[in-house]
């Protein structure tokens, strides 16, 4: 390894997981699903044999009792040559093929600043409030120079609804962040 290798190493452990290494690590459904399973043990470490099961359940939408060994094979197969050595590589989790055991890093509590997955059917929060917010200018300037059919209700009546519509928004965002986290109790987020 060159002087010039060395160095990018050590400032790459330095900085923990880079949002390149967040992107590839998550842009796998099989890795985020591992991660999601390692979160929601107490010590965050689960054998390969165990892993697999819960992995290949989810897949295929079943219990880990009720997984083929066909379809935990296929999640074994690809997890054990693939998955986890390079989740490995890139400082996420720590596993060991001799033993099977497979363990969080300290990093791996970096990914969540990259989680803010957004399902292909829906805009992005950013978008939504930009919406509101647009709203909100809107309203104040129609109020402003009391256009109709604002008139018909008093100004803090309007400003009542854009306070409600702003705290039912805030509600819902953060209850659909707390069932999109990785490690939350059932299934893995879509």
């Amino acid at each position: 390894m060159s002087v010039a290798q060395s160095i990018d190493q050590a400032r790459g452990a330095a900085e923990g997981v880079t949002q390149e290494v967040a992107f590839e690590v998550l842009s796998s459904q099989r890795r985020r699903h591992v991660l999601h399973h390692l979160l929601q043990l107490p010590d965050g470490s689960a054998k390969l044999r165990d892993l697999t099961s819960q992995v290949a359940a989810w897949e295929n939408e079943t219990t880990p009792e009720l997984v083929t060994s066909k379809q935990r094979m296929r999640v074994y197969t690809a997890l054990r040559q693939s998955h986890l050595p390079k989740m490995d590589r890139e400082g996420v989790v720590r596993f060991d093929p001799v033993s099977g055991l497979v363990e969080l890093t300290e990093d791996a509590a970096q990914l969540e600043v990259y989680l803010d997955v957004v399902p292909h059917n829906e805009i992005p929060w950013s978008q939504y409030y930009l919406g509101l917010g647009a709203i909100g200018v809107a309203l104040t300037s129609a109020l402003w120079v009391n256009a109709f059919p604002f008139t018909l209700l008093p100004d803090l009546v309007w400003t009542g609804v854009l306070a409600v519509a702003l705290t039912v928004s805030g509600l819902a965002h953060t209850l659909r962040n707390r069932a999109m986290k990785l490690g939350k109790e059932g299934r893995p987020p879509a």
